[in-house]
C-alpha cells in the first residue's frame, strides 16, 4: 500500500519508510507538516468543486488566498503546532482541518 496524505502517526511512519526506500530521509515533522496541509488543500477542494483558494504556511498557521492574490483565512493549531496536534490526535485535528476549511471557503 502506497501512502499519499497520511491520516495517523502508523501511516506517516509507513510513508516515512517508503520515502526511504526511495531514497529520501525525511523526518517525521516534514510528513506531518505536509499531510496537514494536504488534507485542509483536499477538503478546501472539495468543498468549492474545484481548486479557487490555495492554502499555505505561514509559520505555525495554514493561510488561504484567493484566486486574486487576496489572503482570506489564517488558521492557527489548536495546541502550539499543527505537528503537536496531530500526534496528539490525528483523527480530530482532521475534523478541526475540516471544519476550518468550511469556514475558509465561506460556504462557496
Amino acid at each position: 500500500m502506497f501512502i499519499q496524505v497520511p491520516t495517523d502517526m502508523d501511516e506517516v511512519q509507513l510513508r516515512q519508510l517508503q520515502l526511504k526506500q526511495q531514497g529520501e530521509t525525511v523526518t517525521e515533522e516534514v510528513i506531518i507538516r505536509q499531510a496537514v496541509l494536504d488534507i485542509f488543500q483536499n477538503v478546501l477542494d472539495q468543498i468549492e468543486d474545484g481548486h479557487y483558494d490555495t492554502a499555505d504556511w505561514a509559520d505555525e498557521a495554514l493561510t488561504v488566498t484567493d484566486i486574486d492574490g487576496v489572503q482570506t483565512a489564517v488558521i492557527q493549531p489548536q495546541s502550539d503546532s499543527f505537528i503537536t496536534d496531530f500526534r496528539q490526535n490525528a483523527d480530530a485535528t482532521e475534523d478541526y482541518l475540516e471544519q476550518q476549511a468550511i469556514k475558509a471557503s465561506g460556504a462557496r
